[in-house]
């Protein structure tokens, strides 16, 4: 099934609805994998720290899709932020993921505690220009510190927490003023979106549930790529099911409305968020 994508640069697109991977590990990762393969995802989205890049790279080498024809993006975990471990860590991420080069390499979290910014975004300038990855950006960023990042490396993305309750508009557009786009994690709110009563009533306007509501909601807006996850076939499936609806204007601006700055990742040492 064909799906909208953001164009990152010349021969570069990313499929703006990705399987995400976090806390799916062993055989489950794996078995999550291939079965979004198969449902039609071509987005895989993982991480150093998720401890699942060998089982990702499984079930990209075991999957009748090309490989080629997949977005493969890792982020480096923040104790890797010094020059030396972005890229000894870079590789081994490519060892365990079975692959030549990811598509999207990003900083997991801010790390200036570890290495300056300016050194860790020129090392992974640095791995993208040896062809160890095809684009570079950053993950938990709040706008001020996004701005600067742009301003040292050509970076393509912001992945942060996104989902209905959590409005990013800050973040949103220090990306459209770079052309960049923003990439949301845990956009179905952990699954909170069940339970509200807004998105409940758009999806029973078109035989949908609110979870679909809302992954429909970020396709039809210009730059924001979702990345659901699942370790069930069902919920696999039925996450992707989303491009035979439209969500009107009024529908639009009625989930827009469903704003409450609720937060649910905000670790201790975390960054000040806007």
């Amino acid at each position: 099934m064909q799906q909208p994508t953001f164009t990152i640069a010349a021969g570069l697109e990313i499929p703006r609805l990705g399987f995400g991977t976090f806390l799916l590990d062993g055989d489950d990762a794996y078995r999550s994998v291939r079965t979004a393969l198969e449902t039609g995802y071509r987005h895989v989205d993982t991480a150093q720290g998720y401890r699942n890049e060998a089982e990702v790279g499984r079930a990209l080498a075991d999957s009748e899709v090309d490989r080629d024809d997949v977005f493969v993006t890792t982020k480096l975990t923040p104790s890797h932020a010094a020059a030396p471990e972005v890229r000894r860590s870079t590789e081994e991420s490519l060892r365990q993921l079975g692959v030549d080069r990811v598509d999207l390499l990003l900083l997991h979290w801010p790390a200036e505690h570890v290495a300056p910014l300016e050194e860790t975004l020129e090392a992974m300038s640095a791995v993208r220009d040896d062809g160890l990855t095809r684009a570079i950006g950053v993950s938990n960023f709040p706008s001020a510190m996004l701005r600067r990042a742009y301003e040292l490396a050509p970076i393509v993305t912001d992945q942060v927490e996104h989902h209905p309750f959590l409005a990013v508009g800050p973040i949103e557009r220090v990306l459209e003023d770079h052309g960049g786009f923003l990439t949301a994690y845990s956009p179905i709110a952990k699954g909170e979106v069940l339970a509200d009563p807004t998105l409940n009533e758009v999806g029973d306007a078109h035989g949908v549930s609110a979870i679909q509501v809302t992954l429909r909601w970020m396709l039809q807006r210009p730059a924001v790529v979702a990345i659901p996850k699942s370790r069930t076939e069902e919920r696999i499936r039925a996450n992707f099911d989303v491009f035979g609806f439209e969500l009107t204007e009024q529908e639009m601006a009625r989930i827009d409305g469903v704003d409450r700055g609720y937060r649910i990742v905000d670790p201790d040492g975390g960054p000040d968020w806007d």
